[in-house]
């Protein structure tokens, strides 16, 4: 079985339907279509696919602009989100379930890219700047607030300074680096099971590379 295979297996297994009103979001940033999987811009969107195979269920509800699984996580109801709104409009499919059920923005966890960090590694935060990132900068702009948790995943930086930064978070990544990314997506689902349980000091404090 290949790197890419173990992506897209899925657990057969049922997950326990989640009770009560939805207390945390976790969105993985991506951009939808086949062409853009697996490559850098999506590693949200593997992290959001290994938590999916973990819990035993599939990321296919339509909801929110996004594609929406309601999962339970550390005994707390929380929806697993993957925006089909493309990278830079990413704020929208946030703002839209954020205000359905009524969440502090505390309760919104995103996972994205970095390419100031290797392939494989991880780097939790309370809070912060959009970091030039492109789908960050549209939730902090349409939510006017930067105080979500969320967890950075390392992409590697682009080759050579003169090499076109959109080319290169489009491009998909090596099979070294993208075994490297599905331990990543692992210590991130581990991560995220911390966060929802009030842990996020834990959490930063066992996998911040």
């Amino acid at each position: 079985m290949s790197i890419f295979d173990k992506f897209r297996e899925i657990s057969k297994s049922e997950a326990p339907m989640p009770s009560g009103p939805v207390e945390y979001i976790i969105a993985g940033l991506g951009n939808p279509g086949e062409q853009y999987a697996y490559t850098r811009h999506n590693a949200g969107f593997m992290v959001m696919d290994t938590m999916a195979q973990r819990l035993g269920t599939e990321i296919k509800k339509l909801k929110f602009k996004s594609l929406c699984s309601d999962v339970s996580i550390s005994g707390k109801h929380c929806l697993l989100m993957k925006p089909s709104t493309y990278m830079n409009n990413s704020g929208q499919a946030i703002t839209e379930a954020m205000n359905f059920y009524k969440l502090d923005i505390e309760h919104v966890i995103i996972v994205y890219d970095d390419i100031s960090l290797e392939p494989g590694t991880l780097r939790i935060r309370r809070k912060g700047s959009d970091g030039g990132h492109n789908g960050i900068k549209s939730i902090i702009y349409l939510t006017g607030e930067n105080t979500f948790p969320r967890i950075k995943m390392g992409v590697g930086k682009k080759p050579h300074p003169k090499f076109d930064l959109a080319d290169w978070v489009l491009s998909r990544f090596g099979q070294e680096d993208l075994e490297k990314m599905q331990d990543a997506c692992q210590h991130a689902c581990d991560s995220i099971e911390l966060m929802v349980d009030g842990k996020i000091d834990e959490a930063m404090n066992k996998f911040n590379s």
